[in-house]
């Protein structure tokens, strides 16, 4: 059971204001609250996304990275460096 693209849509622009009330009221650098409204902004654009393809087949034009995606980045710049002789 799909669930309608507009109303995805509107849970992902409310996790963008939960999002940026985080991280504007944030209490330190490592404020819970941002941590899990990053999470629920992810979360709230993958469900979206999938309700958009379910009705439509079309996706978006941006992509949700996680750690594994970082990683992998790091390791690429890695390979990008020549050694120092």
């Amino acid at each position: 059971m799909s669930i309608d693209p507009r109303v995805a849509l509107e849970a992902l622009v409310s996790a963008f204001q939960e999002h940026l009330a985080a991280a504007t009221g944030k209490r330190d650098d490592d404020d819970p609250a941002v941590e899990a409204a990053f999470f629920g902004v992810a979360d709230a654009f993958e469900a979206y996304e999938d309700a958009l393809y379910a009705a439509t087949g079309e996706f978006t034009p941006l992509d949700v990275y996680d750690d594994e995606d970082e990683d992998e980045d790091a390791l690429d710049d890695e390979d990008d460096l020549e050694p120092i002789e």
